[in-house]
């Protein structure tokens, strides 16, 4: 038997050993046992995925219990952490207590029908065929699939699909929000020829666009056009504005980069020459002359360097023209009403409406107080039933936050909370967000059950948008299997807090089906959640996952700005590298995106030898060879291997 103590009185002795030993074995009698309890779930449960999901239950049972103390016990006498048990529950408390028990040199084996099924390499080896399964064969020296949400553009341009594939793209994404079947139909076309070009696979997925919760339309803005001319620092003029005149019974496109473009009557515009002058009295009684540059059968190119307000109707004068003043004089026609907005400040009242109604700004008296608060409706009325005074929502991806004040049958009462410097905008069509109200609202829509149709016969993988609950998946899996025999796989797109909150039931759900997926949905799911939590939330989804052996993509704003703008910023790689801990990351798409998967694609194979989920992986470090004696050493040792092209002592080559 073991001492007591430890010989020197500092280490852990057998009564340290003896109660990690009966706590862990607590634990484990837990685990089996709420196995026992979910039995009419697990026969539910696809036969290719009934290992991964007894495993996944014990997970859930290894992790209703705060193991931080059990954890440094356990590093103390040298064993596993359980850090690292996620695709192998039960048997990494096996081996902990196989040693734990020899430490006390006592005999342990567990029940024949109680031990583990899920070995270390069995684990591994199930997220991986499930990854294949889903999401394609791994691209050479890449385990991490990408996944490109496809633009418009994609329909009616095969060489950008061609280039993508060429690049690394693994999963073509349509987004049933935008487009049509038609669109989608050339998409896909474009992608199998790109696949018989290139001889690549690349797996198809198509997100359902489910229930959006958008702010209604307002009020058009005041028909006016500013015209400005281009100003250095100092205010002199660069460059002065160029105006389009163009005829009104049949305006015409300007053919060049336009400040704006102004409809006339085409009587008038014939009569305009080169080098003469427009002149005007603008909607701030400014006086206003303007230079003719150009004049083509088209229009009328005109030029200024001071800057102009101009609204329909406005006199436009042609300054030492031919004919009558009539003649010489004609009015501006139509022009488009600018985009209305919102002016909130910290404190200020929103009246959100059921109805689609236009909504309009505040209004205010002489000494700018309120008279009437902003109003704007909300696409669908139904939450109103479900919202409760006290609960707090935001608009525009959580740029707004407010609070409810009072809920009404045909209006909302928010209070603005959000604090900022200057005035928060809020714009028509953007998204709402009531984290914390029990909303009852669907996941699938009118329109999500009739693109489904095509997405049953087209797509390998369809995206459940928002979804939050076990039903929303059933009905889902209903849906298709009355669409016929051809069954996409399903990925549950978490971007609310209810979502994350009953992952583990939904995952049970859709483990139904011979294979599956989950999304993280970081930018709705940030605001549902609070950002300041978002990384702790994105973490538990991954571990959970990783227990039921469960593909993860990582969405959301990933080298966003590279797509939208050709270059990343610093964060944006970092956190790129992070989709190492998925099976795929996600791009959006962008002017940029064959350059964004470029980089994503290199990104993913240089961190392939550092990281696996998240373990880190202990290659050769080249820095550990930098200390003067050993960088000698190691140079020496990788001479020879150098002459014939390089060798494991030899450092990283650059691309």
């Amino acid at each position: 038997m073991a001492n007591e103590n430890s010989a020197d009185g500092t280490g852990p002795g057998s009564a340290d050993i003896e109660a990690v030993l009966s706590e862990l074995m607590a634990i484990r009698a837990d685990m089996v046992a709420s196995l026992a309890m979910s039995q009419p779930d697990l026969a539910k449960v696809h036969a290719n995925q009934r290992d991964s999901a007894r495993n996944l239950l014990h997970y859930l049972a290894l992790r209703r219990r705060d193991l931080r103390p059990l954890q440094l016990r356990l590093a103390e006498l040298g064993l596993s952490s359980l850090g690292r048990a996620e695709s192998h529950v039960l048997a990494t408390i096996d081996a902990v207590l196989a040693v734990l028990h020899r430490l006390l040199q006592r005999a342990w084996q567990p029940a024949s029908e109680e031990s583990a099924v899920m070995s270390f390499a069995h684990g591994d080896r199930l997220l991986a065929e499930h990854t294949d399964a889903l999401l394609g064969p791994m691209n050479t020296g890449r385990k991490v699939r990408i996944m490109v949400t496809m633009p418009s553009e994609a329909a009616d341009n095969y060489l950008l699909v061609h280039n993508l594939l060429q690049q690394g793209m693994d999963c073509m994404r349509i987004n049933c929000a935008h487009d049509d079947a038609a669109a989608w139909t050339r998409m896909i076309g474009h992608l199998r020829q790109a696949e018989q070009s290139l001889g690549r696979s690349c797996r198809i997925v198509m997100d359902l666009a489910g229930p959006k919760l958008r702010t209604g339309p307002l009020e058009p803005g005041p028909a006016v056009v500013r015209i400005r001319p281009s100003r250095d620092a100092y205010g002199r003029v660069t460059a002065p504005a160029r105006v389009w005149l163009t005829a009104d019974e049949s305006p015409q496109r300007p053919p060049a980069p336009a400040s704006a473009c102004l409809p006339v009557p085409s009587a008038w515009l014939a009569r305009l020459r080169t080098g003469a002058w427009v002149e005007c009295t603008d909607a701030r009684d400014a006086q206003r002359a303007f230079r003719i540059v150009d004049v083509t059968e088209q229009g009328c190119w005109v030029e200024s360097t001071r800057t102009a307000y101009l609204v329909p109707g406005t006199p436009l004068r042609h300054a030492r023209g031919a004919g009558t003043p009539d003649e010489q004089e004609c009015r501006i026609g139509t022009l488009p009403p600018t985009e209305n907005s919102l002016a909130l400040h910290q404190g200020d009242l929103l009246i959100l409406t059921r109805d689609l109604k236009p909504g309009r700004p505040a209004s205010r008296d002489s000494a700018g107080n309120i008279l009437t608060p902003a109003m704007i409706g909300c696409t669908l009325p139904a939450v109103f039933d479900d919202v409760r005074a006290g609960e707090p929502i935001w608009f525009d991806d959580g740029k707004i936050g407010g609070v409810i004040e009072k809920v009404e049958t045909s209006q909302v009462f928010i209070r603005i909370t959000q604090d900022h410097v200057k005035a928060l905008t809020l714009r028509a069509d953007k998204g709402i967000n009531l984290p914390e109200s029990n909303l009852r609202l669907a996941a699938m829509t009118d329109k999500d059950i009739e693109d489904l149709s095509f997405v049953a016969q087209h797509a390998d993988i369809v995206e459940l948008s928002f979804a939050n609950s076990a039903q929303d998946v059933e009905l889902l899996q209903q849906r298709l299997a009355s669409l016929g025999s051809r069954q996409p796989a399903i990925v549950l797109k978490i971007e609310t807090r209810r979502g994350f909150e009953n992952l583990p039931a939904m995952l049970l759900t859709a483990m139904r089906a011979p294979c599956c997926g989950v999304m993280i949905a970081r930018g709705d799911l940030a605001v549902e959640c609070g950002f300041e939590r978002l990384a702790e939330v994105q973490e538990e989804i991954l571990w959970l996952c990783e227990a039921a052996h469960v593909p993860v993509i990582w969405a959301t704003q990933v080298l966003e700005t590279l797509a939208r703008e050709g270059r990343p910023s610093r964060a944006e790689i970092t956190d790129a590298a992070m989709g190492l801990r998925a099976e795929c990351v996600m791009l959006n798409k962008g002017p940029y995106v064959v350059s964004a998967v470029r980089v994503l694609d290199d990104i993913l194979r240089r961190m392939h030898a550092h990281q696996a989920k998240k373990q880190s992986m202990l290659r050769e470090l080249h820095l550990a060879h930098m200390l003067p004696g050993e960088r000698d050493a190691a140079a020496d040792r990788s001479r020879p291997a150098r002459q014939h092209g390089g060798g494991p002592g030899a450092p990283a080559t650059r691309h």
